[in-house]
């Protein structure tokens, strides 16, 4: 299969920067201004047996000669690994975003950051004996951080986060169903992903179960497929993008709930598509920098390009019908990424190989 690149004279640059721990997964943080960019870590220390939340401070490259750096600015000890990891910008103080983050041992953690003073505090915890049944497999927060929504196996949950928080069971399958990840669709729709590589679309105004159901055919042979990430366009709420098992990325519109568009992978009974990768597609984001060949078409369905990261080591880009665009080739598997939300050209992912990824992309030719 052909791999499209970005040809010359335009380049993209890429710096591999070691670190001294295993990067869980990793975010960029809100611009407080142009000169300064921070970089939000879930690590863990294999040497000592700890994990922690990090925040690094971002310089750029002052040159093309010249390397960006990453600064340690302040580092907070969890009780266990982090399994998920979600920002929401704060709509009064853009240099104090909220974060939250998920644990193995099945506690909610929610700090409060200051990108001015450098700070980062836990403003409370959901704790791991009481309400979760073991680790939390996926979170998300909603746009405006007033909830948080967390699923594990089997159960889907919900906490209201204000002056007196609150947590709650939307809906417990007596671990009938795995839910592996979720993500926000509107202020009260969200939908999961898991074993199976089922979909489930849930609104809150329709209490009991989710309201729209999705079974995949991904199985080859005995094995079932799982999705791992999940991601919503906030211009399309109703298309969900979903990557997973057996390096399958697809998307799944709920008006035309049982026909999903395959983007990369095979889909059993459904003939082969693009594959850029046979193995586990780890996490999926739309990519806003890169222009759909359709953009001129408001009302067409095709859908949005979509970044996406691999356990054998390939960040890249596919999108519907076109041959994917291979962003980075690594001998190691690339864990989890991040798009710069205020400028989608940069990206940084986390290589199994404790190394940070960043990847600069032409700010003048998107293609």
């Amino acid at each position: 299969m052909a791999l499209s690149t970005f040809p010359p004279p335009n380049p993209i640059q890429i710096h591999r920067l070691p670190q001294f721990t295993y990067i869980d997964a990793l975010r960029w943080l809100p611009q407080v201004s142009a000169f300064s960019r921070h970089i939000l870590l879930a690590t863990y220390d294999s040497d000592t047996s700890t994990p922690s939340i990090q925040i690094l401070t971002f310089t750029p490259a002052q040159n093309a000669k010249s390397t960006p750096s990453l600064t340690h600015q302040i580092s907070l000890s969890t009780p266990s690994r982090i399994t998920s990891l979600k920002i929401a910008p704060s709509p009064l103080n853009p240099s104090k975003p909220l974060i939250a983050a998920s644990t193995f041992s099945g506690s909610l953690l929610f700090y409060s950051a200051d990108l001015i003073d450098g700070s980062l505090n836990l403003e409370f915890s959901v704790p791991e004996k009481g309400f979760h049944w073991g680790a939390v497999s996926g979170i998300d927060l909603s746009d405006n951080g007033s909830e948080c929504v967390s699923v594990e196996n089997g159960r889907v949950n919900l906490v209201s986060l204000g002056e007196k928080w609150n947590a709650r069971t939307v809906f417990d399958s007596n671990g009938l169903v795995s839910y592996s990840t979720v993500r926000w669709a509107s202020p009260v729709e969200f939908v999961t992903g898991g074993l199976g590589f089922g979909m489930h679309w849930w609104d809150q105004r329709k209490p009991g179960g989710p309201v729209v159901l999705f079974k995949g055919n991904w199985s080859r042979g005995t094995t079932s497929g799982i999705v791992h990430s999940v991601d919503i366009h906030r211009s399309r709420k109703h298309t969900c993008l979903a990557g997973g098992s057996s390096g399958t990325v697809f998307a799944w519109d709920i008006r035309w709930q049982q026909q999903p568009i395959i983007l990369s992978g095979a889909w059993a009974g459904g003939g082969p598509a693009n594959s850029l990768s046979e193995s586990e597609v780890w996490e999926v984001q739309y990519d806003s920098y890169r222009h759909s060949s359709n953009t001129g078409n408001v009302s067409s369905s095709k859908i949005l390009p979509a970044m996406i990261c691999t356990e054998d080591g390939i960040l890249a880009v596919v999108e519907q019908g076109e041959e994917p665009v291979e962003l980075l080739a690594e001998p190691c598997a690339i864990n989890s990424f991040d798009i710069d939300k205020e400028n989608p050209s940069d990206v940084i992912c986390s290589l199994e190989w404790e190394s940070i990824a960043i990847l600069m992309r032409p700010q003048d030719r998107r293609q």
